[in-house]
C-alpha cells in the first residue's frame, strides 16, 4: 500500500471513530436480512426473497439530532423521475445550507476538511469549503438523456431517482430507505450477494440488497447502515476529490471497502456507493 493510500486509510478510520451520531445494530436498529433476492428486474417478478420489511426498529428519537434533521428535511425536495427538470426555491436553497452548516460543525466533517485543505484539494476557509460542497453536491446538471438540469449528486446517491419509470437509480442512503420503508413506498426484496462478497451480517454496518420503489426495480444497491449523513458526506467527498479513478479502497474498524465514485464532468459527482470487498479481522 502507498504512503498516500495509508495517509487516506488513517483519515477514514478517524472517520469512523469520530462518528458519535452512528447508530448501534441490536440497540439503536435491527433488520432482518431475510433471503438473498434472485435476479429480479421487475417490480411483479415471483421471486421475492424477503416477505417482511428490512427494518425490525429504529430508534427515531435519532432523527431529531441536528445533521439528521437538517438531512432529513431535504429528502422531499426533488422530482425523482429523470428528464424532469429541477425547480429549487428558495426555502429548499435555505435547507442545503442549513444541512451543510450542521454538517460542518461536526467532528467527522472537520477531519475531512483538515485532510483536504492541508493537500490542497479544498479550501482553508470554512465558508469557501462550503462553497465547494454546495458545488459538488448540491448543484444541479443534466443526467444522460436530458437536455435541461433534472439531477445533483445529493439527489442521485441520498434520495435515488428514477429512470423510465421502472428502473431505480442511485439510492444509497439507509435514512431514505427506512422512511420510504415506513410509508410503504418500498418493498424489500433481499439481500444481494457475489460469488466473491462475504455473508451479509444484521450486525454490520454495510449492506448489498434489491428493492422495488415508485414502480421501479433497484435490482441491486449498496449501502452503509445506521451511520451518520456527516459520515457519508464526509467520505464520499473525501473520496472524490482525492482520486480521479472510479474505485478507492479504504480500510477501517471490521471492514474493507471500495468507494466506487464516478464524476460527472469532473466537478460533480454522478453516483458514489460503498462495495463490500471482506471483512478486516480483529
Amino acid at each position: 500500500m502507498e504512503e498516500s493510500e495509508m495517509d487516506l486509510c488513517a483519515v477514514v478510520q478517524g472517520l469512523w471513530d469520530h462518528d458519535v451520531n452512528r447508530l448501534q445494530p441490536g440497540r439503536d436498529y435491527s433488520i432482518s436480512l431475510q433471503g438473498r433476492a434472485g435476479d429480479a428486474v421487475t417490480t411483479n417478478d415471483d421471486n421475492d426473497t424477503a416477505h417482511s420489511p428490512l427494518f425490525l426498529f429504529v430508534n427515531e428519537e435519532i432523527f431529531q439530532r441536528e445533521t439528521f434533521l437538517a438531512f432529513i428535511s431535504l429528502l422531499d425536495n426533488y422530482e425523482s423521475d429523470t428528464g424532469e427538470p429541477e425547480v429549487v426555491t428558495p426555502e429548499e436553497i435555505a435547507e442545503n445550507h442549513r444541512f451543510l452548516d450542521a454538517v460542518m460543525d461536526t467532528a467527522v466533517m472537520k477531519i475531512a476538511h483538515k485532510y483536504l485543505a492541508e493537500r490542497k484539494l479544498s479550501p482553508t476557509d470554512t465558508e469557501e469549503f462550503k462553497r465547494q460542497l454546495y458545488h459538488i453536491w448540491f448543484e444541479l446538471y443534466a443526467r444522460k438523456g436530458s437536455s435541461r438540469p433534472d439531477s445533483s449528486g445529493f439527489e442521485h446517491v441520498f434520495v435515488g431517482e428514477t429512470r423510465g419509470g421502472h428502473t431505480v437509480i442511485g439510492f444509497h442512503n439507509w435514512i431514505q430507505l427506512y422512511l420510504q420503508e415506513r410509508l410503504g413506498h418500498i418493498d424489500y426484496r433481499g439481500y444481494s450477494l457475489d460469488a466473491d462478497s462475504p455473508e451479509p451480517d444484521e450486525n454490520k454496518h454495510m449492506l448489498s440488497l434489491q428493492f422495488s420503489w415508485k414502480s421501479g426495480m433497484k435490482p441491486k444497491g449498496s449501502i452503509f447502515m445506521g451511520v451518520s449523513p456527516e459520515f457519508e458526506l464526509a467520505m464520499y467527498t473525501l473520496c472524490f476529490l482525492s482520486s480521479r479513478h472510479e474505485r478507492l479502497r479504504v480500510s477501517f474498524s471490521l471492514y474493507e471497502v471500495d468507494i466506487v465514485c464516478h464524476h460527472h464532468n469532473h466537478t460533480h459527482i454522478g453516483t458514489t456507493y460503498p462495495v463490500l470487498i471482506r471483512y478486516r479481522s480483529t
